[in-house]
């Protein structure tokens, strides 16, 4: 139909104006490409009609998920209070009195910020409270020279700037004596940052675990649909995909619930399980907002 739309009326389409025939259209074979986008289509619009039910629920489903990892983190202080008390000043070397403090500003901070967010209340405030909660542990644990925790993190905070992005309604911020901001422009950035961002927990996953067929298989499926969504092109069904993935692999790996309570690898496999939910809640924000106006996608919309 491209064709003939933009043809309609010039003579340049097949038909030959002086009633010769006419030269052939190179868009009469399709290219691999436009093959590729055709299907991804029609896989796109059968999700759509799949989640169709679950549609009105996915932002505060999202952003539920994005904060638990914050919130089972808030209960495991105080239900292992003494224990953290503990390693914050036998082996971080915290004064005793900070360590009460920095424990309690966490809980606080972890808790009010999540029931924020969860609740869409002063999102920007929430946001920044829990990017804060993310650098403060790094620095007080002794975990910013880890590298899975620094990538995981990395796409903890980009699903939190999804949650910052998917906040903002349209509106106008003009500080005086500068030019007018549109806040739909400020959601842009924020939208390529989140899914720039998420993607850095499957970097993380190349790096760790025992190498195999079914994990090189992953990796590349993965692979694959990291760049999709960073670049923007069919974000949302690489989105889907990378929700599955993660979801299968968290399920499968990271199943704390089957280890004996004593287990040394229990609360690691638990603090695993919940970051990951976080991040499947900043993809399924992707989801719903799709990838904005820096997207492959939004410029097929424009030309």
């Amino acid at each position: 139909m491209a064709q003939i739309r933009g043809t309609a009326g010039y003579n340049l389409g097949n038909q030959n104006p002086f009633g010769g025939p006419g030269r052939p259209e190179a868009t009469d074979d399709p290219s691999p490409l436009d093959a590729i986008r055709e299907q991804t289509s029609k896989i796109e619009d059968w999700l759509d009609t799949l989640s169709d039910p679950v549609k009105p629920y996915l932002p505060a489903i999202g952003r539920f998920l994005i904060v638990v990892t914050f919130l089972e983190d808030a209960l495991r202080i105080l239900t292992q209070w003494n224990d953290q008390l503990l390693y914050l000043h036998d082996y971080r070397h915290i004064p005793r009195g900070l360590t009460h403090l920095f424990l309690l500003a966490n809980v606080i901070a972890m808790t009010v910020c999540s029931v924020m967010v969860i609740g869409r209340k002063m999102s920007e405030y929430a946001v920044a409270g829990l990017i804060g909660v993310v650098i403060t542990q790094a620095l007080g644990y002794g975990l910013i020279f880890d590298l899975n925790f620094f990538l995981r993190n990395l796409s903890v905070m980009g699903g939190l700037l999804m949650v910052l992005s998917d906040s903002w309604v349209r509106k106008t911020f003009a500080p005086a004596g500068l030019p007018s901001i549109d806040e739909k422009d400020r959601k842009m950035y924020f939208q390529l940052a989140g899914r720039v961002l998420l993607i850095f927990l499957f970097v993380g996953f190349v790096f760790a675990g025992e190498w195999s067929f079914g994990r090189v298989l992953v990796i590349l499926i993965g692979f694959v649909a990291c760049i999709m969504v960073v670049v923007g092109f069919k974000a949302k069904w690489s989105a889907v995909m990378l929700v599955v993935i993660l979801s299968v692999f968290n399920l499968l790996v990271n199943n704390f619930w089957t280890l004996h309570p004593h287990h040394p690898h229990k609360d690691f496999a638990k603090y695993d399980f919940f970051q990951i939910l976080s991040i499947v809640g900043g993809l399924l924000l992707l989801v719903n907002m799709g990838p904005g106006q820096f997207s492959v996608d939004e410029k097929k919309k424009v030309y």
